[in-house]
């Protein structure tokens, strides 16, 4: 079927929309692809449904081919599974909750491990039914705090989520792999540059967690490559290598010194090396030990503060700090926490005070780096005084560890003794897990073993955002003119462009779109008879599709002009043999 421009809904604009903020946004708006409905939730328009489909057309064929197979969920779900796992809670507020007429609890699902482990285990009951891989594509629905970037963080959003179910962890790894390779295929054929990064779990539980990320400057996602070996991981998942322990037998007493107006580390480090200089070097800002408080807002609501303590040349990287602790919620330690823990001196904060045996009662955390032996200064929780030579291990112990401060370029690698880390913005676009058993356990999911006795089975959950993709896809190809699909998700294979007023133009172009049509080429037709040929050309290069033909005043001389719309070369084709060329560049 001819898409004809003339006939199609579409309607394209010369002005970014207002609210956009990333060029794939403006862009698929723009080009006709998307309308905004509300925040975070958009309506696909028929350029971009066929975009999207075919995109899911791709996840679908590569995950048939490892045997799994699709069904199809209901979006609107009860609540007993999720209350039995936790998540009913968990989720806190970016779960949209409803009831029905007779006060019963549903919600909109944001993601459905739950009731993919029901009906395995409704269905199933023996190792023989297993191994087993099955999957969905459906919309999902997460209240986001603050959607943003068009279709790339949305309300509701298209998901590719399937499970693996097995009988034990060597059965899982398989299916991990499995999985794995046909998300490489999957993105290869997508046609984007992506990279595969190590990644935490967050709320969905489980071990093994790996992301694939569209390299991209607008993404939301940090992540860090060594410059050595083949090391890549998401800031979140980013372990740092704790130095060996340092030996303090000659560290001297440390020592309370009065440092007035000194509140900052810039300020303490300038007081340090005017009052008290170090005759081997200056002191810096990583000398410090700097103490940062929080509150964790818990899924039941409880908040509780606790004291982060890391090298004061870093900061807390919030967005790694939520990482470790997801499902739970991180928040600013404010003037009315102060007023609630009056040992706590602002700007002078010190080990002393904190840990849970300790008076303020707070649990104390740190970096790493912060390991037995290292020598600090800190806040002596004294206006205007700090502690020197506080040497970790021997004046204070602290309650654990968490990875919370920033990771930076030029940081050793974790893995490697030679190479260092460089940052990069990515946008997850898949997300794969092995669960292991946390959802087999919470609704009961065993199977009789070949011995004949109960076992639990262990889970894999993997996903891909089809509808992200779109936006994806879009941020990694276009170019100053507009859209440029990869042929494999374009809306089309050929554009049509009749130019001028002439019949005999608009004969040829009929002529031409037909021919292609019957040999299964996609044909977006322009055959608007009033519409002026610069309007036309910035309409071609703006919705992107990969081959320009156009019939113009060249037809007079017996040529036809196809254009590449990802180089921008041109080539004169004569026109009885421009449906063969076409044809050919088509299917190479």
């Amino acid at each position: 079927m001819i898409m004809r421009m003339s006939s199609l809904f579409v309607r394209t604009l010369r002005e970014d929309p207002a609210d956009a903020e990333v060029p794939s946004h403006r862009l698929l708006v723009r080009a006709g692809y998307i309308r905004r409905a509300a925040p975070g939730m958009y309506t696909w328009l028929p350029l971009g449904l066929k975009v999207l489909r075919k995109i899911e057309d791709i996840i679908r064929e590569e995950m048939n081919a490892i045997g799994a197979q699709e069904m199809l969920f209901p979006a609107l779900l009860p609540r007993e599974p999720y209350e039995a796992t936790g998540r009913w809670t968990e989720y806190g507020d970016s779960l949209f909750r409803v009831k029905d007429r007779k006060g019963g609890d549903y919600l909109l699902g944001p993601t459905h491990e739950e009731m993919f482990t029901l009906v395995v285990k409704d269905l199933y009951s023996s190792y023989k039914d297993l191994p087993l891989s099955i999957y969905q594509i459906q919309n999902k629905y997460r209240d986001e705090a603050r959607p943003r970037a068009g279709v790339l963080r949305g309300r509701e959003f298209v998901m590719k989520d399937s499970y693996s179910f097995d009988i034990d962890d060597a059965g899982l790894d398989v299916s991990y792999q499995k999985h794995r390779d046909a998300y490489i295929r999957i993105f290869d054929r997508l046609g984007f540059d992506y990279v595969i990064v190590k990644a935490t779990s967050g709320a969905m539980g489980g071990s093994k967690s790996e992301e694939f990320l569209a390299k991209a400057s607008v993404g939301e996602d940090t992540y860090v490559r060594c410059t050595t070996c083949d090391y890549a991981a998401n800031v979140e998942a980013v372990q740092v290598r704790a130095p060996l322990p340092v030996a303090y037998d000659d560290a001297p007493e440390a020592h309370a010194e009065a440092t007035p107006g000194t509140p900052t580390i810039d300020t303490l480090v300038d007081h340090l090396n005017e009052r008290f200089p170090r005759g081997d070097r200056p002191w810096h800002a990583g000398d410090t030990l700097k103490n940062v408080l929080v509150v964790l807002k818990h899924p039941d609501g409880t908040r509780e503060p606790v004291a982060i303590g890391l090298p004061g040349d870093r900061e807390v990287d919030q967005k790694r700090l939520e990482g470790q602790l997801e499902p739970i919620e991180v928040e600013a330690f404010d003037e009315a926490d102060f007023k609630n823990h009056p040992a706590l001196v602002k700007g002078y904060i010190g080990p002393g005070v904190l840990g849970e045996k300790n008076e303020s009662g707070i649990r104390y955390l740190v970096d790493p780096r912060v390991v037995e032996g290292t020598r600090w200064v800190t806040g002596a929780d004294v206006d205007g005084s700090h502690v020197l030579d506080l040497v970790a291990g021997r004046d204070f112990t602290p309650d654990g560890t968490i990875e919370a401060a920033e990771v930076r370029d030029g940081d050793p690698c974790p893995n490697c003794d030679e190479g260092v880390l460089e940052t990069a913005r990515g946008i997850e676009m898949g997300h794969i897990f092995q669960l292991g058993r946390k959802y087999a356990d919470a609704l009961d999911l065993k199977v009789l073993d070949e011995f004949g006795k109960l076992v639990t089975v262990t889970m894999g959950s993997y996903g891909i955002g089809p509808s992200r993709a779109v936006a994806a896809i879009a941020e990694g190809t276009h170019d100053e003119l507009g859209l440029s699909w990869p042929r494999e998700v374009a809306p089309a294979d050929v554009h049509i462009v009749a130019t001028g007023k002439d019949e005999h133009i608009f004969a040829a172009a009929e002529r031409i779109a037909h021919e292609l049509d019957a040999q299964g080429i996609e044909v977006l037709y322009d055959d608007r008879p009033k519409v002026s040929p610069g309007v036309k050309f910035k309409d071609a290069e703006l919705i992107g599709v990969p081959t320009i033909v156009v019939v113009g005043k060249g037809l007079a001389e017996g040529t036809i002009e196809v254009k590449d719309r990802h180089s921008g070369e041109r080539e004169d084709v004569p026109a009885d043999h421009v449906v063969d060329r076409v044809v050919r560049v088509v299917r190479v």
